[in-house]
């Protein structure tokens, strides 16, 4: 049975941005591990100038990366907010990475909704990070949204 072009392209858009989650979760990752260095569009480009990252991801993995880097410490402050005694710095990297990207879905694009926001990054969580960090992602997503979004 084939699907119609809406509908398969839709199907493929969902998919490009899945792995561009992926790989801003990889770049956040390297720029974090790398003491911050520079900005994370520019551990991107030094990514994609040694890795093949498919042309279709680029513009949202773009758009992921320039929101981290224009509302960083923003989106710590909310996310702060949301993790009842925890801080932002004593958070496993792959977590802290997460989190932010995630929350700059929530935040900043309207068009996805807040629950595919949370559950692509508990679907990060499950895939990349140790066994307790998608309930520990999705309490703290939760939380955001109801604190600081809904």
């Amino acid at each position: 049975m084939k699907k119609s072009g809406g509908v398969a392209e839709s199907a493929a858009r969902r998919i490009d941005r899945t792995r561009a989650r992926a790989w801003a979760l990889q770049i956040h990752y390297q720029w974090d591990v790398g003491k911050r260095e520079g900005t994370v569009s520019e551990a991107l480009e030094a990514v994609a100038a040694m890795r093949r990252i498919a042309e279709s991801r680029m513009p949202y993995l773009r758009r992921l990366v320039a929101e981290l880097d224009a509302r960083g410490d923003e989106l710590d402050e909310l996310l702060e907010v949301a993790l009842d005694n925890w801080r932002m710095e004593r958070l496993a990297l792959l977590d802290r990475g997460i989190l932010r990207i995630a929350a700059v879905e929530l935040i900043c694009f309207d068009e996805i909704p807040p629950k595919v926001s949370i559950q692509e990054a508990v679907r990060l969580a499950e895939r990349y990070s140790g066994p307790e960090s998608p309930g520990f992602v999705n309490g703290v997503l939760d939380a955001l949204y109801k604190r600081v979004i809904a």
